[in-house]
Formats: structure tokens, C-alpha cells, sequence
């Protein structure tokens, strides 16, 4: 595939443009003009983030032509097997969290509130702005087609209590007896491997530990702890490690059918 700049669009704006046209925001502009200097007349890819890729011309600084609206010029399917990633929202490192999640494969980022989280006092709606603005430049750079969901913010009880398939749920930790890593929980859920829908989750717990509260909960709720290191792990590189496991899983899953 030719290697051309990358440029999220919602699948509304291309679902409504007239005669090819599309009116880039200020942003958009800026982005193309002056941080990646595309000149008129040159192609560039856009995404709408829901599997489909079309190419585009640069007709004017504010304004591209998109070839065949109405026929991608590539289309992917969604995994059948879907990852999410559930975080109690660190001190810092959140965004960085975001971006190698991204990157690596994630489809749902759940920010998580906790009794001993150390970073409470959030602007939400604003972060989650800029979160999602986080999230598209690291779908643009890894060239992703599908972009991963950032959810609204939950305490992790509440959190749990919503979850339809609570057996695809399991809860990092380090200082709780467990069964299982990871690795090993995961492949025992083969029984999963060929049914489509549902949400493979694995929570990163806060910085200050999880309170005896939230433990009690989970074992009354019979949430299973698994283990990702014989190490202590910050947040940030709990998550990323996380991550690659449950994307290593699902691509050996696929191999294998």
C-alpha cells in the first residue's frame, strides 16, 4: 500500500459531503498545510475510523476531493474477538497509556474511578475531548482502520455491576493470590473462540492499590485476579503489558481457526 498521510474523518462528514468535496476544519488544515506540508494537488489517505479507507486529493488549502466516496478503495472487518482495556485514571501517564493502547491494538478504553485512586480531581468532558483527539493521531500513525472507543469515566463497583458478560472480566493484581497469569486465563477461554460478540476486558487497578472494599466485591462477585509480572508494575507499564498480551492472544486465536 502506498505510504501517504493519514487523516481521520468521521463516517458522518463523508456520509454527508456533496460532490466529492470535503471541508476541512481549521484544525485539519493546519495539520495538513503546515505540520505535514501536503501541497495541492497531492494524495492523501482518510479513515473513518470504522474500517473503510479512501484516498483524496488536496484541491485547495481547505478542501479535499475524495476518490469514489461511495466505494472505499480498502475495507476491513472488525475483529471478532474484541479487547478493552479498563484503567483507574493515574497521577500521569494517562495519554501515553491511550497512545501505545492504540497502537497495539485496543478496542474499548475504559477510564475507571477508585477509592484510592491519586488523581480525583478531573475536568471529564474536557479530558475527554482531548483524549479522543490523543486517540485519533495514534490511529493516523499506526495506520489503523478501525479506531478504538474511549468510554465515559465509572467507579470501578458500578463499573462492573453494568458489564453483560462479567466471565470475560478479569482484575490485574499483585498482592491477592491468583490462579492464573494473564496468558493462562485467557487461553482458558477458548470456549469463546468462535463466538462473535462481547468484550475480552482486563482492569489495571490504581496506584495506591485497590481498597478492601473493592477486593471484597470482587470475590463475592467471583471476578477472577490474574497476574501479569512476578514485579510491581506502575500503571502505565501494567496496562501496556496487558495490552500485549490480550492482542498476542487474539492473533494466536486466529491462527489457530
Amino acid at each position: 500500500m502506498e505510504d501517504l498521510t493519514r487523516l481521520i474523518i468521521s463516517h458522518e462528514r463523508i456520509e454527508n459531503i456533496k460532490n466529492n468535496n470535503l471541508e476541512l476544519s481549521k484544525e485539519e488544515a493546519h495539520y495538513l498545510n503546515k505540520v505535514m506540508r501536503i501541497k495541492n494537488g497531492k494524495k492523501i489517505f482518510i479513515a473513518n475510523g470504522e474500517g473503510s479507507l479512501w484516498k483524496a486529493i488536496k484541491v485547495k488549502n481547505d478542501c479535499l476531493e475524495i476518490i469514489k466516496s461511495k466505494k472505499p478503495y480498502l475495507f476491513q472487518e472488525q475483529e471478532i474477538h474484541l479487547l478493552g482495556i479498563a484503567v483507574v485514571i493515574p497521577k500521569s501517564g494517562f495519554e501515553d497509556i491511550l497512545k501505545m493502547c492504540t497502537e497495539i491494538g485496543i478496542d474499548f478504553i475504559q477510564p475507571l474511578f477508585s477509592e484510592r485512586q491519586v488523581n480525583k480531581n478531573l475536568n471529564f468532558s474536557r479530558k475527554l475531548l482531548r483524549w479522543n483527539l490523543i486517540i485519533n493521531e495514534a490511529v493516523e500513525q499506526s495506520e489503523r482502520l478501525w479506531k478504538p472507543s474511549i468510554l465515559n469515566g465509572m467507579d470501578i463497583i458500578e463499573w462492573l455491576k453494568s458489564r453483560d458478560n462479567p466471565e470475560r472480566v478479569s482484575i490485574s493484581i499483585t498482592r491477592e493470590e491468583t490462579l492464573y497469569d494473564l496468558n493462562q486465563w485467557l487461553r482458558k477461554k477458548q470456549e469463546f473462540g468462535n463466538k462473535k460478540g462481547g468484550i475480552f476486558w482486563n482492569v489495571i487497578g490504581p496506584e495506591g492499590g485497590w481498597s478492601a472494599k473493592e477486593i471484597d466485591f470482587f470475590k463475592k462477585n467471583n471476578i477472577p485476579f490474574v497476574k501479569l509480572s512476578d514485579t510491581i508494575l506502575r500503571t502505565s507499564t501494567a496496562s501496556i503489558n496487558a495490552s500485549s498480551i490480550l492482542n498476542q492472544w487474539r492473533i494466536d486465536l486466529k491462527l489457530k481457526n
